[in-house]
């Protein structure tokens, strides 16, 4: 297993410039803030993002905990990669990954000066300071399910092929608890009001009742009645609702939703 390092202060555009780096020189895991990634998905590890405190995120990114650390090292048997990059804030941390999970030493370090123009380092050192938001080098819903609450958003970067083709990867972006002024929290209350309100916009809703929020680690599972009108398709109509209701949820809160289970009580006949 051949490893190579990209190195950079936190907050200079690592994981922006990861896949890029990963694709000219045909690696096709990396390794990033306590995670194990292959290509656009996630193999294993937690990510440090999720951490509540900079000092439990920077023990997590180095894979201090033995079950997190054990989990790692056996993807890498199990995939057996030929090539791997890490991602770290310096020698010395990258260093301690190489350690831990027990991989063959760095043979190439990359810097992020010898890829990054000073411009594009003072703009990544800018969105840090000042929105707080950290990038992750996969699509959004690779890690959507770990990062339920947490402000997410996509990153789509474009780049032209040598048959002047266009390739398109996209990129998650987060804002970790740790990067936080104070911390917030979502009561149930709003989450049922906002439930009321997308079941409203469906013609054919009566109305919903009984709501129950279950919470769980990786997002929440909402159950509820419903009275339907007479003369819809109930199968459809419930269907068109637990999507509305998905994506009014998701979007206003960031939380992830494993399911809205819905339980129709009764038809109202005019």
């Amino acid at each position: 297993m051949k490893t190579l390092a990209l190195v950079g202060h936190s907050g200079t555009g690592k994981s922006y410039k990861a896949i890029t780096l990963a694709k000219e020189r045909d690696i096709e895991y990396i390794i990033d803030d306590g995670l194990l990634i292959k290509g656009n998905k996630v193999i294993a590890g937690k990510s440090a993002k999720r951490e509540s405190t900079i000092v439990s995120a920077i023990r997590r990114a180095v894979f201090m905990d033995t079950a997190h650390r054990l989990e790692v090292k056996n993807a890498i048997a199990k995939h057996n990669p030929s090539k791997i990059l890490i991602l770290g804030t310096s020698d010395k941390m990258i260093d301690k990954i190489t350690s831990f999970l027990n991989i063959p030493d760095v043979s190439e370090r990359v810097y992020i000066e010898d890829i990054s123009t000073e411009e594009e380092i003072s703009l990544a050192k800018n969105f840090r300071k000042k929105e707080g938001k950290h990038v992750i080098p996969v699509p959004t819903f690779e890690i959507k399910k770990d990062f339920s609450g947490y402000f997410i958003d996509s990153l789509k970067i474009w780049r032209k092929k040598e048959n002047h083709r266009e390739q398109v990867y996209e990129k998650a972006v987060v804002r970790p608890t740790f990067s936080y002024h104070g911390k917030y929290t979502i009561s149930d209350g709003v989450i049922k009001d906002l439930l009321r309100h997308a079941a409203s916009k469906i013609i054919g809703i009566s109305r919903v009742y009984g709501i129950q929020i279950k919470g769980l680690e990786q997002g929440i599972i909402i159950s509820f009645h419903t009275e339907v009108m007479y003369g819809n398709p109930i199968v459809p109509l419930i269907s068109l609702m637990q999507k509305q209701i998905i994506y009014e949820v998701e979007n206003m809160t960031s939380l992830n939703i494993l399911a809205v289970n819905v339980t129709v009580k009764k038809m109202i006949i005019h």
